[in-house]
């Protein structure tokens, strides 16, 4: 373990604070015992100084009293024997030059007080015990706050450990090693809102690095096309028709580049979109104009409907759904319509195969020829923002994307 750590530092807080606590337990424990001895001692100074005072020679009179004052004596070597015989626990003792000497004894909860005086022993029991002791108390206190501060430790230890797992984390979000699971708490304490921060933190630059290689991947995949048409462009004879086709090429280069950049900050950054009401018609308009495709391909059968969005991004979501439904169509062709207020894109063609989510990420393909690139995710992604869902189905040989309001 580090011992620069905070968890070594709290776990050596706790061990020296359980060893202080010990000790003044058995500091306590000792002198409480000390304590004990004393106080039995000086409530039988009475009894001592009677009994010392007979100087071993006792009548019945005397035995009567102290039978009276609830003790019992016993002067029998016998009798002696066999009481101590037993278990029995040292209290008191106390000898002097002489060789004579006084103890006193517990057994079965009596104290017994046993006197060697004059080569003769004298025992006398209380038979009104009273207990001493706070012992258990002492032991009740030290056992409640040897609780306490180990239910604090590990509190605090729990609260602590996410910082050990962060750490490691931190390393692999150095190495852009971003899917991993992390401790997530709805504990208000700072590290828990540390951690928290922390995974919102390595979410959000997933999701940047993600939208950076779509940007990339995106630009390569888009770019081709307009391209492809300038570099034949350069080729033909250069007039006023051919030199103003290429000047819609490098407008639709412009166009593009814009819209990656749109597309990467609403990916990356989550914005909040600047949206107004626009016409259905003006926004599949922008649509086509972004794709320069022929009219023909198009077959308009909608209401011209408003919708609530953001106009530059909408377009892109429609210019896709479009683009898709030309390209893998038997016919090259797709027909728009609307039905109340979703907006139907219909074309020609093979049903998708497998599970519609799937067909959402991107470059998601069952085969090579079937790579729907980048475009629904694009869609999806925008439609989203825009509080619109994207939904799939295949009817009559037709496949039907439909937007539809969230």
């Amino acid at each position: 373990m580090n011992k620069n750590s905070i968890i070594f530092s709290t776990t050596l807080n706790f061990l020296i604070t359980f060893i202080l606590l010990v000790m003044a337990f058995i500091f306590l424990f000792s002198h409480e015992n000390s304590m004990k001895s004393e106080q039995i001692f000086d409530r039988y100074k009475p009894i001592i100084k009677m009994i010392n005072s007979k100087k071993n020679h006792f009548d019945e009179d005397f035995n009567k009293n102290l039978l009276d004052m609830n003790y019992k004596i016993f002067d029998s070597k016998e009798d002696i024997e066999n009481i101590l015989s037993t278990h029995k626990k040292i209290i008191f003792t106390k000898a002097n030059k002489h060789g004579d000497f006084f103890k006193i004894f517990q057994i079965d909860g009596k104290y017994h007080l046993l006197f060697d005086r004059f080569n003769k022993q004298i025992l006398i029991k209380d038979l009104e015990s009273e207990s001493f002791t706070n012992s258990t108390y002492i032991i009740f206190v030290f056992i409640t706050l040897l609780l306490v501060i180990t239910f604090l430790y590990i509190k605090t230890l729990k609260k602590l450990l996410p910082l050990k797992e962060l750490k490691d984390k931190v390393i692999n979000l150095g190495d852009e090693k971003f899917d991993f699971d992390f401790y997530t708490s709805s504990s208000k304490d700072e590290v828990a809102l540390l951690a928290n921060e922390f995974r919102k933190s390595a979410i959000k630059l997933k999701n940047i690095k993600e939208s950076r290689n779509i940007f990339i991947r995106n630009i390569m995949h888009e770019l081709k096309t307009p391209i492809t048409k300038g570099k034949f462009l350069l080729q033909l004879e250069k007039n006023e028709e051919n030199s103003e086709k290429l000047k819609m090429v490098f407008n639709k280069l412009e166009s593009l580049i814009n819209e990656f950049a749109t597309i990467e900050e609403l990916i990356s950054q989550n914005k909040v979109l600047d949206k107004k009401s626009y016409f259905l018609e003006d926004l599949i308009d922008e649509a086509k104009d972004i794709l320069m495709l022929d009219e023909s391909c198009v077959f308009c059968e909608y209401e011209n409907i408003k919708l609530d969005v953001n106009f530059k991004l909408f377009s892109i979501a429609i210019k896709n759904l479009i683009d898709n439904a030309i390209k893998y169509s038997s016919d090259k062709k797709v027909v728009i319509k609307t039905n109340e207020n979703n907006i139907l894109f219909i074309n020609s063609g093979k049903k998708l195969q497998g599970d519609f989510k799937n067909y959402l990420e991107p470059f998601y393909s069952k085969s090579s020829k079937d790579s729907f690139g980048l475009g629904l995710y694009i869609v999806f992604n925008i439609l989203k923002a825009n509080g619109y869902n994207l939904l799939y189905k295949y009817e009559d040989g037709k496949n039907i994307f439909t937007i539809q309001k969230g």
